[in-house]
């Protein structure tokens, strides 16, 4: 059984990248969707498709390189099953000096760090990724 699933599909995007993959795949939901689609928009990974001939459903992550190296540099889980951590819009943490991201959960679903602090807007902080 597995407790954690963005937990999972983050450290399954990390191992790809570290043995080179070209893409990953995982059970989606609408969270993991939501989540690999930020990340493409964001530019650390490639086209995210889903797959639903098949019960259940797969997440199809292309990742993406740069002169052969990952594009992501450390992608981290920030609030966790035992320990959920929350920020308000102006406590938001700032990633790499904003060359980095965070994603957080708001009211208003999914967003960067610093998509919330432009909505003033804070939540639950569910990864950072440089």
């Amino acid at each position: 059984m597995m407790t954690d699933p963005i937990a999972d599909m983050l450290t399954q995007i990390r191992n790809a990248q570290m043995t080179g993959k070209r893409t990953v795949m995982m059970p989606a939901s609408k969270l993991k969707k939501r989540l690999a689609d930020i990340l493409s928009k964001e530019g650390y990974l490639g086209t995210i498709t889903e797959e639903t001939a098949e019960m259940p459903a797969i997440l199809v992550i292309e990742l993406k390189y740069q002169s052969g190296k990952p594009r992501i540099q450390s992608i981290k889980r920030e609030s966790k099953p035992g320990h959920r951590i929350y920020r308000k819009a102006d406590e938001l943490p700032r990633i790499l000096n904003d060359y980095g991201i965070a994603i957080v959960s708001t009211s208003r679903g999914l967003m960067t760090n610093k998509e919330a602090r432009e909505a003033g807007v804070g939540g639950e902080l569910i990864c950072s990724i440089y």
